[in-house]
């Protein structure tokens, strides 16, 4: 019984590795402050076919990472959909941030933002709810660096919103 135990657990492991679908939905927001040009340098991580899927749903039209010809459509939707899903407060004051651009790779995209100059924040306020609007079990891993201080927390759908203190 053993046996048919350990080779059930071997076989499940195969299938999932090799099905192309992940069995969670996680991205990473890193925003980290960069004292000498004072602005906040936002990194955003995505499995590649969930962010794919995500743009897909909200504005009705296939996309495609790692297709030439999706380039600029892909540069105007991540912009749009940044400026939507990714809201920044430092020191109670909105704060304007600008898409930069993204990179990819075969199984994941990496998003750039950057806040406008933010002098000496002391307190931080996020609203990230990237993917929720594909997935209600999205968790968005959030990391904010200011001055070395590194704090994090995790964002589980619904909840969107956090603050840390500086």
């Amino acid at each position: 019984m053993k046996k048919y135990f350990v080779f059930f657990i071997i076989s499940l492991f195969f299938i999932v590795s090799f099905s192309g679908k992940h069995p969670y939905h996680v991205g990473s927001v890193e925003i980290n402050y960069n004292s000498k040009s004072k602005n906040f340098e936002i990194t955003g991580r995505f499995f590649l076919d969930d962010l794919e899927n995500g743009l897909s749903k909200k504005y009705g039209k296939p996309f495609r990472f790692n297709d030439p010809k999706y380039k600029t459509q892909l540069n105007e939707s991540l912009k749009n959909y940044s400026s939507e899903y990714f809201k920044l407060k430092t020191n109670n004051q909105f704060t304007k941030v600008n898409f930069i651009g993204y990179e990819e790779d075969n199984e994941s995209v990496n998003i750039y933002l950057e806040s406008e100059s933010v002098s000496n924040p002391q307190k931080v306020e996020a609203a990230v709810s990237f993917l929720y609007n594909l997935f209600d079990d999205q968790i968005n891993l959030v990391h904010i660096v200011v001055n070395g201080n590194r704090k994090s927390e995790k964002l589980t759908y619904p909840n969107r919103y956090l603050f840390q203190q500086f």
